[in-house]
């Protein structure tokens, strides 16, 4: 089962004067990543590239941000494969320090402020999530979420309409005895609609 990460860690790295600024994160898919890249920029207005690497949900994505073709956002990438993780974000912020450092500089650089965040990391269990929606009566919404909250699902979105809809999100190996206490429960007053499984972040 791959690999994510509990929380951010950064580690930074001066080589020849240029300062890296290494971060791994829970990231779910590239939507994401591009808004964390998008503030990474407007944090660092002063640094000299924001490059970027990312695997989640089997996708992959790697950015050089300027810097010559393969030598940041794929390294990135391979230390985060070599590490069987999914579901995370590498970015590295260079601030430029006057000297230049070759390819092979770069390659190393870029590889190494990510393999050292990634040293003081937890790593924790990606596990698949299940997102369910419903309606249901007024009456039965308390007791759902009573439910909800015992089977370990997240509640996503509530909207009160002529029937209460809500959307949740749980553990797959906990959809069928959920949905088996609902139904019981409410004796099947609530509509269940189609699922879609999902993955931790």
């Amino acid at each position: 089962m791959p690999l994510t990460l509990a929380a951010p860690v950064q580690h930074e790295l001066i080589v020849k004067k240029s300062r890296f600024l290494g971060r791994v994160e829970p990231c779910a898919d590239r939507a994401a990543a591009l808004a964390r890249v998008a503030a990474l920029r407007t944090e660092h207005p002063g640094a000299a590239h924001v490059c970027w690497a990312l695997l989640a949900g089997g996708h992959s994505a790697a950015n050089d941000d300027g810097e010559p073709g393969g030598t940041a956002g794929r390294p990135m990438l391979d230390v985060l494969r070599h590490q069987g993780l999914d579901g995370v974000l590498a970015t590295a912020v260079r601030y430029w320090g006057g000297v230049k450092l070759g390819a092979g500089g770069l390659v190393r650089a870029y590889t190494d402020c990510i393999a050292q965040a990634l040293l003081t990391a937890e790593k924790i269990e990606r596990v698949a999530l299940a997102e369910l929606g419903c309606e249901l009566p007024y009456e039965l919404e308390g007791r759902l979420r009573r439910l909800a909250e015992q089977h370990g699902a997240q509640l996503l979105d509530v909207r009160h309409e002529a029937r209460v809809h809500m959307r949740l999100a749980l553990p797959v190996t906990a959809r069928a005895a959920f949905t088996a206490a609902v139904d019981e429960a409410a004796q099947g007053r609530v509509a269940w609609a189609r699922e879609s499984s999902i993955a931790s972040p």
